[in-house]
């Protein structure tokens, strides 16, 4: 496919595609889908090789949410029956921590819902990150805690943070539809303020809203204009009990489309495969691993993943390797604001040494599996063990 030949050299080119081209990504048909999966797979590999990053969610506060975002099963209204708990003492979460980083994590991604922290939450959280930071040498903590206020990403920062998430989720014209406690344009402010601090960007999206392809080819674009290091794609998880309950929209062949466009389009940004992975691409997570570069490791905020071995096994099974701390994950031009592992910016930086790009050839990849006929509800799993339980994580 023209198409696609174009793509690849855009993305080896680190030039961004046409918005009509990233469209036509997502109208490619299944027949095809093997060959964008191979296309998207050599600009993952120029940039990133084989190498997958390990990344780990603390749940540091769960439930109880102010703000009514559709998706969430912490939302104002959710009858989702999640656990609740408020914050994790710092020992707690450093416990916590330790299981991700023993399973192989490299980063740590702190998260606690609301609607944004007030300064008594940004002092437990820093906390928090000097008693990870401090039993936990060379791993990279990322601050996931809803709307900033002024001044708050800079204490982060000196906390010892490296990097801070918040999702755009989906395109400006449809974020009324899904949110209306706060604006898309909050959002960007964010994680504009993130980025002054000197924190590493981290902002996605999440995909299978009832959403247009024009929405998420606008929504990505959003993404590439803020210019963030890590740009992770959550699939809905339609817990009952939320608004988007019965959104069941995606199939692993979408998903894997909706990947390959994100690639395209962010060429050499971390693109992480998030939550919804399992209950959506299932038994074709493996082609994935051609498109991302970064996954989340065991379970999510308030659902359960695969157990972390099968995530082991299936980055080992599938080709790849495990990116280790030592290891700058953003290529060398990207990288000039320094790394976690050296105790400046996360992502690497100079004297760090940046990714080295690897060739195009891979292994081969297996066909893609039939759909199923109807959604598989049965995945959808609420997480009942790890923080804010007695029960051992999942890592």
């Amino acid at each position: 496919m023209d198409l696609l030949k174009t793509l690849v050299e855009k993305g080896l080119r680190r030039e961004l595609p046409t918005r009509e081209e990233a469209l036509a990504v997502l109208a490619t048909s299944d027949e095809e889908l093997l060959d964008v999966v191979a296309a998207a797979g050599k600009v993952r590999r120029q940039w990133f090789g084989r190498r997958v990053k390990l990344n780990y969610l603390v749940n540091l506060k769960s439930g109880l949410c102010p703000e009514d975002c559709s998706y969430c099963s912490q939302r104002l209204g959710s009858t989702a029956e999640i656990l609740k708990y408020t914050w994790l003492k710092p020992d707690e979460a450093s416990k916590a921590a330790a299981a991700g980083v023993a399973g192989g994590a490299k980063r740590v991604c702190l998260v606690a819902s609301g609607r944004g922290p007030t300064d008594r939450d940004v002092d437990r959280v820093s906390q928090t990150i000097e008693a990870i930071k401090e039993q936990n040498e060379g791993v990279e903590v990322c601050a996931c805690l809803g709307l900033l206020s002024d001044g708050q990403a800079d204490r982060l920062r000196s906390a010892g943070a490296d990097a801070y998430n918040h999702n755009l989720n989906t395109s400006e014209a449809t974020y009324g539809d899904i949110t209306t406690t706060h604006t898309f344009a909050d959002r960007v402010e964010t994680v504009q303020q993130a980025q002054a601090a000197g924190l590493s960007a981290c902002s996605g999206l999440i995909a299978g809203m009832g959403e247009s392809d024009a929405d998420l080819v606008d929504v990505v674009f959003s993404l590439r204009d803020l210019d963030p290091d890590s740009v992770p794609v959550n699939f809905l998880i339609p817990f009952e009990g939320t608004p988007l309950a019965k959104e069941w929209n995606l199939t692993p062949q979408r998903c894997l489309r909706i990947l390959a466009m994100v690639r395209f389009v962010c060429p050499d940004v971390e693109v992480r495969l998030a939550g919804g992975r399992e209950v959506h691409l299932r038994s074709m997570q493996p082609l994935a691993l051609h498109l991302v570069n970064s996954i989340f490791l065991g379970d999510y905020l308030t659902s359960e993943g695969q157990e972390g071995k099968a995530d082991l096994d299936m980055i080992a099974d599938a080709g790849f390797e495990v990116e280790g701390a030592d290891t700058t994950t953003l290529p060398e031009h990207r990288a000039g604001g320094g790394c976690g592992p050296c105790g400046e910016q996360s992502e690497g930086g100079t004297g760090c040494g940046g990714a080295v790009p690897a060739t195009s050839d891979g292994a081969a990849v297996a066909a893609p599996a039939e759909a199923t006929s109807s959604p598989r509800t049965d995945l959808v799993s609420v997480r009942r063990r790890g923080a804010g339980t007695d029960l051992a994580p999942n890592a």
